[in-house]
C-alpha cells in the first residue's frame, strides 16, 4: 500500500518533504493512483506553450519529494524515454513516464495545462492533461500496473472532462479517488 501523510497531518517541525512522505509495502496488488498524488504534486493551469516547458514544470512539482534522490537525473530519464517515443497517448493526454535509480519509490505529478500544448501525440491533437509517473528500475511490474490503471481511468471521456473542469489540486485529488473507487480491479 502506498500512503501519503497529508500536509494537515504534518507534525510541528517537519520539513517540506514530510508533506510528500511515502511508505511502500508490496504486500498488496492494488495500486491506488490518488495515493501517489498530493496537492503539492498537482497543478491546475500549468503555464507553458511548448512540450519542453510544460514537461519540465511538471517534473519540477516533484522538487523536495523525499523519494526523489536526484531531480535532474529523474528529468533526464523522463526526457530519454520521451525521445524514444512521444508519450502523448491521444485524447488530450500526455503520460510521460520513466524508470530510474533517481527515485527510491514510485512518484507522480499531475497537471492541467493553462492552454493546449503540442505534445506530438499519436492522434496529433494538443494535450491539456499531463500525468507523470516515475518509478525505480526494480519496480517494473508495479510501474506497468500503475500505467494500466491510469490509462483505464483516462480512457473515460467523462473523467477527463471533469478533470479539465477542476479548479484546485484538492478537487483533482478527489476526482482521482472517486474515479478509482469505480474501477473494477482485474
Amino acid at each position: 500500500m502506498i500512503a501519503f501523510r497529508k500536509p494537515s497531518q504534518a507534525r510541528e517541525g517537519e520539513t517540506l518533504g514530510a508533506k510528500f512522505r511515502t511508505e511502500f509495502s508490496m504486500q498488496t496488488t492494488t495500486y491506488q493512483i490518488h495515493q501517489l498524488l498530493s496537492p503539492e504534486t498537482i497543478q491546475v493551469g500549468l503555464p507553458g506553450r511548448t512540450k519542453e516547458e510544460v514537461l519540465n514544470r511538471l517534473i519540477d512539482l516533484l522538487r523536495g519529494h523525499p523519494a526523489v534522490r536526484d531531480l535532474e537525473a529523474l528529468r533526464q530519464a523522463v526526457w530519454v524515454r520521451e525521445q524514444m517515443m512521444s508519450t502523448g497517448v491521444g485524447k488530450g493526454l500526455g503520460l510521460p513516464h520513466a524508470k530510474t535509480s533517481a527515485v527510491t519509490g514510485t512518484v507522480a505529478a499531475f497537471a492541467i495545462t493553462a492552454e493546449p500544448v503540442d505534445f506530438e501525440a499519436i492522434d496529433q491533437q494538443p494535450v491539456r492533461i499531463l500525468f507523470l509517473l516515475v518509478g525505480p528500475e526494480t519496480a517494473k511490474s508495479q510501474h506497468i500496473k500503475l500505467l494500466s490503471r491510469i490509462s483505464r481511468l483516462m480512457n473515460r471521456d467523462s473523467f477527463r472532462l471533469r478533470l479539465l473542469e477542476a479548479r484546485t489540486p484538492e478537487e483533482v485529488l478527489h476526482l482521482f479517488e472517486e474515479g478509482e473507487s469505480q474501477l473494477v480491479d482485474s
